[in-house]
């Protein structure tokens, strides 16, 4: 049994032809040709069941023959802000990893200790879309660009929970798990059994939580993000790598939904 072969179009239902991108790899790697199956996703919740009708050697047309809606697969949003780390390898692998947990929204910080000061986020895109299309997700994250400290955190919506990671031990912290598993709790289930989501009010599930670069934001980043909002807060008692603690994060977001 083949296993089936996912792509990724963005406004897929109004277009009838593979990017250019995806078509290379669906002619010349995966040998496509007229006739044949494939699964298209949106990046926006939709699946669909496509024929390929016409195969040339540059172009990929197909006809969608069933179109299938995904509920999102958690409550509330998840975006990770995060100052990059100096080597864009541990970066990229961070954000393939978090994309298959699942969240929805990343940017990335320049902060006064940040190492790396330049992005390209049309590479972290790419990952992102790969990471989607190998994880079957309805949803593909938003990878916005580099923005500074201040102008992040002065400029975040006031919508659900904030909160900044940080090792000062001056500033009283609160355990990150602890404060997230306690703002999901209002939530009503929808439903029972093991598909069971909760339903909160407007932006009450939502979670924007700050991952400093290697050597943590400074303590006047701290003060300034408190002043706007955030929650201060540690991942507990280990002293991680930016990628970890970014990871880690996400992965504690999606665990506070399912206790």
């Amino acid at each position: 049994m083949k296993e089936a072969r996912y792509f990724y179009v963005p406004n897929a239902a109004a277009l009838n032809e593979l990017p250019a991108e995806e078509a290379v790899h669906a002619l010349r790697v995966l040998r496509l040709k007229e006739g044949d199956e494939m699964f298209l996703m949106d990046g926006e919740g939709n699946f669909y069941q496509a024929e390929v009708v016409l195969a040339t050697a540059k172009k990929c047309v197909y006809i969608i023959r069933q179109t299938m809606r995904q509920k999102p697969a958690w409550s509330g949003r998840i975006h990770l802000a995060i100052a990059p780390t100096k080597d864009m390898g541990r970066m990229e692998w961070m954000a393939e990893k978090a994309t298959e947990v699942g969240f929805d929204e990343i940017s990335f910080l320049d902060c006064r200790f940040s190492e790396r000061k330049t992005l390209r986020a049309d590479r972290i895109e790419k990952i992102v879309v790969s990471a989607v299309k190998q994880s079957r997700k309805g949803w593909k994250p938003l990878v916005n660009p580099m923005s500074s400290f201040s102008s992040f955190v002065e400029n975040c919506p006031d919508k659900g929970r904030k909160f900044i990671c940080h090792c000062y031990p001056e500033i009283p912290r609160t355990d990150f798990f602890t404060a997230i598993n306690s703002a999901l709790q209002p939530g009503i289930f929808l439903q029972n059994g093991p598909e069971a989501q909760k339903e909160h009010p407007s932006g009450a599930a939502d979670i924007t939580v700050l991952i400093g670069p290697e050597g943590d934001f400074s303590i006047e980043e701290v003060r300034l993000a408190m002043a706007h909002g955030f929650e201060s807060v540690t991942l507990g008692k280990s002293r991680l790598r930016t990628e970890t603690a970014g990871l880690s994060a996400v992965m504690m977001s999606q665990l506070a939904r399912r206790v």
